[in-house]
């Protein structure tokens, strides 16, 4: 029996939502890379970023291949990179959102706060 569309994205989504895999896929949009520049531009422990390519891999949005003794990682499809940078853009937009909504909520929570 096949898994709805939107339950399909939620694990999707789900499988994002580790800081260290989202490091990861910024860093393969770019160019692919050996496990050994991985843990030099993330400061993870070895085993956790072993860790966190495995779930990459087993959800297909990694893949590797051997190249004399390393192992070298690359995104599988190119939409990955879009999909971080839609991620930037919504993030950059929510924040200019919040920082402008902030003042005027810290405005009208203050008299809250202070009359406990």
């Amino acid at each position: 029996m096949s898994v709805p569309l939107y339950q399909a994205k939620a694990e999707f989504f789900k499988t994002l939502g580790h800081p260290a895999r989202i490091r990861i896929l910024e860093l393969l949009s770019e160019r692919e890379h050996a496990v050994h520049e991985l843990l030099e531009k993330i400061d993870i422990e070895p085993s956790n970023l072993s860790q966190q390519l495995a779930v990459l891999r087993r959800t297909s949005l990694v893949v590797s291949h051997r190249h004399g003794g390393e192992v070298i990682y690359s995104v599988s499809v190119p939409e990955v990179r879009d999909l971080l940078l839609a991620a930037r853009h919504i993030l950059t937009g929510l924040i200019n959102v919040d920082t402008d909504h902030d003042t005027d909520h810290d405005a009208a929570v203050a008299p809250a706060a202070g009359s406990r």
